[in-house]
C-alpha cells in the first residue's frame, strides 16, 4: 500500500493578498527544491511581504531573500516587512533564473520555483505541483522548459483538432492524374 500525500498550500490571512506558495509535505526527503511560489507581479516590494507573512508563521523568520534578475526589473537592498526587515541578494550567473532562495535563522533554506505572475492558472497547477514531489531532481528552469514542451504540444494537437474538425484531411481528396485520351 502506498501513501500519497499533498503538497502543502500556505494561505495568508487575507483572501485579496494571499501568497500563492506550494511546499513539499513536511518530512519528506529532501529534492533540489522546496516548493513553488505563484507572485502576483515582479514587483519585489510587494511581492516579498506577502511571501514572508506566510511563511514567516510556519517556517519560521524569513531574514534574506536571493533573486535572479533576470525576471525581476527592480531589486531593493532591503523589504520592510511585518515585524522586519529582510534583506534581498542577487546573482546572475550562479542562480537559476526561475527559482528563488529564502533564509531563514531558525530553519535554513528553502529554494521555491518562481511560475511568472502571467502564467495561466492551469500551468501554474501543473508547475506547483511538479515543484512538491518528494525528492524531486528536477530544477527550476528543467521544470519551466518541460512545461512550455507540453504547452506546445498541447497548441499543436490543438490545431490539428481544429483542422480536422473544418474539413481538414477528411475533405481532403486526392489528386487523379488525368486519365490519357484515346487516339480519335
Amino acid at each position: 500500500m502506498t501513501a500519497t500525500s499533498e503538497p502543502k498550500i500556505v494561505k495568508e490571512r487575507l483572501p485579496s493578498a494571499s501568497a500563492r506558495l506550494s511546499l513539499v509535505p513536511t518530512g519528506s526527503v529532501p529534492g533540489l527544491l522546496d516548493g513553488a511560489w505563484w507572485p502576483r507581479s515582479r514587483d519585489l516590494l510587494r511581492e516579498i511581504p506577502t511571501l514572508t507573512d506566510a511563511l514567516d508563521a510556519c517556517w519560521g523568520r524569513i531574514t534574506h531573500v536571493t533573486v535572479n534578475p533576470a525576471h525581476w526589473p527592480v531589486i531593493p537592498r532591503k523589504v520592510p516587512v511585518t515585524g522586519h526587515t529582510v534583506h534581498v541578494g542577487w546573482f546572475a550567473d550562479e542562480l537559476d533564473p526561475n527559482k528563488v532562495i529564502l533564509f531563514s535563522y531558525t530553519v535554513g533554506r528553502l529554494d521555491l520555483l518562481v511560475i511568472p505572475p502571467e502564467t495561466e492558472p492551469a500551468a501554474a497547477a501543473r508547475l506547483m505541483a511538479a515543484a512538491t514531489v518528494p525528492e524531486g531532481s528536477r530544477t527550476s528552469s528543467g521544470l519551466m522548459a518541460d512545461e512550455a514542451m507540453s504547452h506546445d504540444a498541447a497548441e499543436a494537437r490543438g490545431r490539428e483538432d481544429e483542422w480536422e474538425t473544418e474539413g481538414g484531411a477528411a475533405s481532403a481528396k486526392p489528386l487523379r492524374r488525368p486519365e490519357p485520351r484515346s487516339g480519335s
